[in-house]
């Protein structure tokens, strides 16, 4: 072998180990720059029948509003109520000047004790007039007496008869007299109709009513129970209706459970129905009339107070949700990590579109839940915890922990 073949062998492996080194090096580089896996909590997704609730704003009205009026024109002689105080049915609450009604009343009688006298006139007039009319009639008959006598006591019979009907008459009339005058003194004593609260007095002692025109004296309303009225959106009535028909939500047999909520959120502990659905939409406001009846044993609900109305009792069938955050946002909408399976057996990160729909609190223990409309399936493995240290899809991740702790139904 000559020199120059050896030194071309010897540069030749010179090359290849250079090579060799420098592709170790760059290997190494990589894995020492390859980040560690993301540790992160998953939940398994899985259907179940979620409870649904709606949350709308509603006023308090009492369940029965009535106005205090007179049915009588008359002087306003004393109030008996003190304003804004709680009544009973039956409570005098106002009485007017009695003087001209008690004076009614007395001619009424009187009336009363004519029509009788002139009834016991009539009577004895036509006892009279029989009694002619008998002992005309047979001597007629023989002739011994004209007819035209008979035909005078046949007259005077019909005339005293056609008297007593008159001078009954006259006293059904007196009688139905009397029973007016009679309402009308009662009237003078005006009577609250209901249990409830006085307003204030919008006429006092000494003002003339007038029975009609002006006859409202002061209203009184039932707070126990009361009535809460809110209107539900055109569009979340549909689509209600939509998904009721379709099977995805069901609705309860008994009707919406009606909670009222504090200004924390809280349920107040009062709970009651609803029984109104206005059939059609309010022109003015775009919604669904209705209306809630609850319990005020407490009186803390007055008739005006803003409140807001929980609706409970349906049900999202078959349903999926996910903790609110566990969902990002993306470009092109909401998104989920979910851990597929990588190269070499690792879990890795990969984005799922989805579409949310409502928010929801599944249970006592899950809160602050988004429902699913799609994007997911059953046995999806989706992260809850740890999202916000995967910084791209397909990036390593370590499963720590796995909340697979929803309830079967």
């Amino acid at each position: 072998m000559n020199i120059s073949k050896s030194l071309s062998l010897i540069l030749s492996a010179a090359v290849f180990i250079l090579a060799g080194c420098d592709a170790a090096s760059e290997e190494s580089a990589a894995a020492m720059t390859a980040p560690p896996p993301v540790a992160v909590t998953t939940v398994l997704v899985k259907a179940e029948d979620i409870p649904l609730k709606y949350e709308y704003v509603g006023q308090v009205a009492g369940s029965l509003e009535v106005d205090v009026r007179s049915r009588i024109t008359g002087i306003i002689e004393k109030r008996h109520y003190k304003e804004g105080s709680r009544a009973k049915a039956g409570q005098l609450m106002f009485t007017l000047d009695s003087a001209p009604f008690e004076a009614e009343y007395q001619q009424a009688l009187a009336a009363i004790e004519i029509a009788r006298a002139q009834q016991l006139t009539a009577e004895a007039q036509l006892k009279k007039a029989q009694r002619e009319l008998k002992r005309v009639k047979p001597l007629a008959a023989k002739q011994m007496l004209s007819q035209n006598l008979q035909d005078d006591a046949e007259s005077s019979v019909d005339i005293a008869v056609a008297q007593t009907a008159v001078s009954q008459a006259a006293i059904k009339q007196a009688q139905a007299n009397l029973l007016t005058a009679e309402i009308n003194l009662q009237y003078t004593k005006i009577k609250s109709p209901i249990n409830g609260i006085t307003g204030r007095a919008l006429l006092n002692r000494g003002a003339l009513v007038q029975a009609g025109s002006d006859s409202l004296l002061t209203r009184v309303v039932q707070i126990d129970p009361v009535h809460v009225n809110f209107g539900i959106p055109e569009n979340d009535r549909v689509r209600l209706r939509q998904e009721v028909a379709k099977g995805s939500v069901k609705l309860p047999a008994g009707g919406f459970i009606v909670d009222l909520l504090d200004s924390s959120g809280a349920v107040q502990g009062r709970s009651g129905t609803l029984d109104f659905e206005d059939y059609k939409v309010d022109n003015n406001t775009g919604n669904f009339s209705m209306r809630a009846t609850l319990k005020n044993d407490d009186k803390n609900l007055s008739p005006g107070q803003f409140v807001r109305v929980l609706l409970k009792g349906a049900k999202k069938i078959n349903a999926i949700a996910l903790p609110q955050r566990a969902i990002l946002d993306g470009p092109e909408g909401k998104y989920v990590y979910v851990v597929s399976d990588g190269e070499n057996g690792s879990k890795v990160a990969m984005q799922k579109k989805i579409v949310p729909g409502k928010w929801v609190d599944v249970d006592e223990q899950r809160k602050n839940y988004w429902i699913i409309q799609s994007g997911l399936e059953q046995g999806d493995q989706v992260i809850v915890d740890g999202v916000a240290r995967i910084f791209f899809p397909g990036m390593a991740v370590s499963v720590e922990t796995s909340d697979n702790s929803q309830p079967s139904n």
